[in-house]
């Protein structure tokens, strides 16, 4: 039986949450945190990890669309290092995020979700993005 995963898209304000199955074939969002302050983030994450048992976490890394890393990928690097002094015997992956976004925009213009509603999805729908597209290139 596989383990399971916690995928997470960082933000500034919104960090998005998803969780695999058992079987490592579907992902789920679970919620957002919303907390501008990066040990806090952390530390909830690591609270959400704990809770869904997750023995791998999967953060969503940006990539510039030719490759290289910029500053939101220093700090998505920095939050792996918080998290990791949270965990003990959780292994953090990083999985390149290009397009995720764009994807859930995309998702909630099908579904015609607006609004207030669509801030309070999309970073979950990311962070599921993200989790999915790992486990699918995992298989």
């Amino acid at each position: 039986m596989a383990e399971k995963i916690l995928g997470v898209d960082l933000g500034d304000t919104r960090t998005g949450l998803a969780v695999s199955d058992a079987l490592g074939f579907m992902a789920s969002p679970v919620g957002t945190i919303y907390s501008t302050y990066i040990v806090e983030t952390a530390r909830k994450v690591a609270e959400a990890a704990r809770e869904h048992n997750a023995k791998k976490i999967v953060l969503g890394l940006p990539v510039n669309m030719n490759g290289t890393e910029g500053p939101r990928a220093e700090k998505v690097r920095e939050f792996a290092k918080l998290l990791e002094a949270e965990l003990d015997g959780v292994e953090i992956v990083f999985f390149d995020e290009r397009c995720s976004t764009m994807a859930a925009h995309q998702i909630l213009n099908l579904t015609d979700t607006r609004g207030k509603k669509r801030k309070e999805v999309i970073d979950t729908l990311s962070a599921q993005i993200i989790l999915q597209n790992y486990m699918n290139s995992h298989r």
